[in-house]
């Protein structure tokens, strides 16, 4: 029996750091940072950021993260030191990416709902002017019923502005003590969103109208667009194997693709205060990110979300897998550069481009991406990521996209009882589904279009009402009942053109 690896922490990093820059003065640098979201994504991209300047002598801070999951990640973190190792695998530039980094930036994690006080006692810091969260994109929603009172609020807001009137009150709302908030959430115009919701739970709250002005006028949150393809641990086996390579264990093992993309909308200030943009070329700072947004969420995140379902369907269980057989492959590239790429107004040659690297990247032989894990609240990634296509190119050309319409139909029939998997991630609209499709017979087609047309008349869920769409109830419903009867790739040939087996 071979003996146990010693686990990563302060220890057994020392060794490692010999000859670089001193591992004990990255160690010691002051908390600079407060991330809400302890998740694979903010490890692989944010963090990572951050590290990179520390080890360039620029930045010199560190993140205290907060978890709200329960995940016991926050545990995990502490047990070593706020360490972890980031692998970054795949191709950039025609050449092989295989590498190791050992992530410093973290000096601590702490858990919101366990240690409350401690996260409000961040806000005393004098040295902490950042905030980074990744809460997706429900988590940046206004919840009414919130109440400060709580410990900690139930929504990230309410602990945003908890935290902020915390800080406000320790420094006797003195102006230089504000903070740079940069959401990461993936929805439009995030920054300003966050703000707004904050300014009417601080109102709601009666928080006064000093804390008001120092909130307006001390604070500064940004718009982000976000882009890294991160899905965090490998699968046991294969983690297994990367720590006998490394030589100790470690539980926070997280992989990620060589590309990456934080546009941040802001000016000189926040380039002086969060100076990453000069050490990687990653991060961008543009007075705006709207090209930036459109293109990514669009593009990339919708080829993701439209195709999950599909995949799923299909029965594969990978990413790289659903992109390398000939149907679901030719799918997701007839929804890029047929249907998401037209329906876009930004520069036709660079969607393209980045289209095909967007192929590219799913392919990614290093990175075994879970379909699964694309599930996470999926309704309303499809409304974010998805609908904004099928409309922008129905509008453009007068019929409906024939790949990205077979794949909501798709998304659709995954959340029948008879098809949804185990393991479909957290959804908050799970409950809805399951009183849609709870006593619709698949065989029964009358049935089925009854709650097509239920599901495409909700106009609050989708944000605006989808039986306008010529067409689309009935086309819907027929790519539903096809896929049901004769199984998704058969009735794919059906319904989207050029897709043979």
């Amino acid at each position: 029996m071979e003996p146990a690896l010693p686990s990563l922490n302060q220890s057994t990093l020392s060794a490692l750091e010999a000859g670089t820059v001193s591992l004990d003065a990255l160690l010691a640098l002051p908390e600079r940072i407060l991330q809400f979201g302890t998740g694979a994504f903010l490890r692989g991209f944010a963090d990572y950021f951050v590290d990179r300047a520390n080890r360039n002598g620029v930045f010199n801070g560190r993140v205290v993260m907060v978890g709200s999951t329960g995940s016991g990640r926050t545990q995990s973190f502490n047990n070593q030191d706020g360490l972890y190792t980031l692998l970054v695998r795949g191709q950039a530039h025609g050449a092989i990416v295989d590498q190791q980094h050992v992530i410093t930036s973290v000096s601590r994690a702490l858990s919101s709902r366990e240690q409350w006080p401690e996260v409000l006692a961040c806000a005393h810091n004098p040295d902490v002017s950042i905030i980074i969260s990744n809460t997706t994109e429900v988590g940046i929603t206004y919840d009414a019923t919130d109440q400060l009172s709580l410990t900690p609020p139930r929504s990230f807001p309410g602990k945003l502005t908890a935290w902020l009137y915390e800080r406000a009150r320790a420094f006797m709302y003195d102006p230089t003590k504000g903070i740079i908030v940069l959401p990461c959430e993936l929805i439009e115009n995030n920054g300003a969103v966050l703000f707004d919701i904050v300014q009417r739970l601080a109102t709601q709250w009666n928080l006064g109208a000093a804390f008001l002005r120092w909130l307006n006028d001390a604070n500064t949150f940004h718009n982000t667009l976000v882009d890294r393809i991160v899905p965090g641990t490998p699968p046991s086996d294969e983690a297994a194997d990367l720590q006998n390579e490394l030589g100790y264990q470690d539980d926070l093992l997280t992989v990620a693709e060589p590309y990456r993309l934080w546009a941040i909308e802001g000016n000189g200030t926040i380039k002086s205060r969060f100076p990453l943009a000069g050490i990687d070329p990653g991060v961008v700072v543009t007075d705006n990110i709207a090209p930036f947004r459109e293109r990514k969420v669009r593009i990339l995140n919708g080829a993701h979300t439209v195709s999950v379902p599909l995949a799923l369907l299909c029965g594969f269980e990978m990413v790289g897998d659903a992109v390398g057989d000939d149907v679901v492959g030719e799918f997701i590239r007839q929804a890029v550069h047929r249907e998401i790429v037209p329906s876009l107004d930004s520069d036709r040659t660079q969607a393209e481009a980045f289209g095909e690297a967007v192929i590219d990247r799913f392919s990614n032989p290093f990175i075994q991406h879970k379909l699964l894990d694309i599930t996470f609240q999926q309704t309303m990634k499809l409304r974010v990521r998805v609908l904004p296509s099928l409309l922008a190119y129905t509008r453009k050309h007068h019929t409906l996209p024939p790949a990205l319409t077979f794949g909501f139909a798709c998304f659709l029939l995954l959340q029948h009882p008879t098809y949804r998997p185990a393991g479909l991630r957290t959804d908050d609209a799970a409950a809805y589904w399951h009183a849609i499709w709870k006593d619709v017979c698949l065989d029964d087609e009358a049935q089925v279009q009854q709650a097509v047309t239920a599901i495409a008349q909700n106009a609050e869920r989708w944000g605006t009402a989808l039986d306008a769409l010529p067409g689309f109830v009935d086309r819907v419903t027929q790519a539903l009942v096809d896929a049901a009867r004769l199984g998704v790739p058969a009735a794919l040939e059906t319904h989207v053109p050029d897709i043979k087996r």
